[in-house]
């Protein structure tokens, strides 16, 4: 059985690890919210991401086979419609995949 000594010293690295980790983003975020690099990035960011995020997922969409891209589509023209409508991510993402997962399931398959 370990020493008490070693056991001891095991739990202390532990703690000092665990509390500068969860202390790091405290100590971070003050010079970040000062750095006009960052808020540039908080502004112009987001929509960049978007269109990365729906061209990635598209990407292999097949046009020419059943459903021709039809869920996806619909999916993505209900998301942007309600997103320029609310301007409101969360909930044109939310809807925009609850759509397009119930297209999917719902349309038949060959």
């Amino acid at each position: 059985m370990p020493e008490t000594t070693y056991l001891l010293a095991a739990l202390m690295v532990g703690f000092v690890v665990t509390v500068s980790l969860r202390a790091l983003p405290f100590v971070v975020i003050g010079p970040l919210r000062r750095s006009s690099v960052i808020r540039y990035l908080g502004v112009h960011m987001p929509a960049g991401v978007m269109v990365i995020l729906t061209a990635y997922t598209l990407k292999d969409v097949a046009i020419a086979a059943w459903p021709h891209g039809l869920p996806e589509a619909l999916a993505l023209a209900l998301a942007i419609g309600l997103h320029v409508w609310k301007r409101n991510a969360v909930v044109s993402i939310l809807v925009g995949t609850a759509t397009y997962v119930a297209l999917v399931a719902g349309l038949p398959t060959p």
